[in-house]
């Protein structure tokens, strides 16, 4: 990996880390797909809703992963303001 891939990873996994508490490899993806597809969404909506009516199978399994994300960062939050 070049140094910048090492350092872009890093950032994403501080950013996985703090947005739900965690950073496994997986969770790292999610948080990345999430970030993505928001992004487009925000940006380019055409592109978004072209994309969930050409895959829609792919569309609920984003949306899955939208819900997954919020509810680990709800609990995130909840858990740090208890302490």
């Amino acid at each position: 990996m070049s140094e910048f891939q090492l350092q872009f990873d890093a950032l994403v996994d501080k950013y996985t880390e703090l947005l739900v508490g965690d950073a496994t490899p997986e969770l790292k993806e999610k948080v990345t797909q999430y970030a993505l597809y928001s992004f487009i969404a925000k940006q380019m909506p055409p592109l978004a809703k072209h994309w969930n009516a050409q895959y829609p199978q792919a569309k609920a399994e984003m949306k899955e992963i939208i819900e997954e994300i919020k509810r680990l960062n709800e609990e995130h939050r909840g858990n740090r303001n208890n302490k």
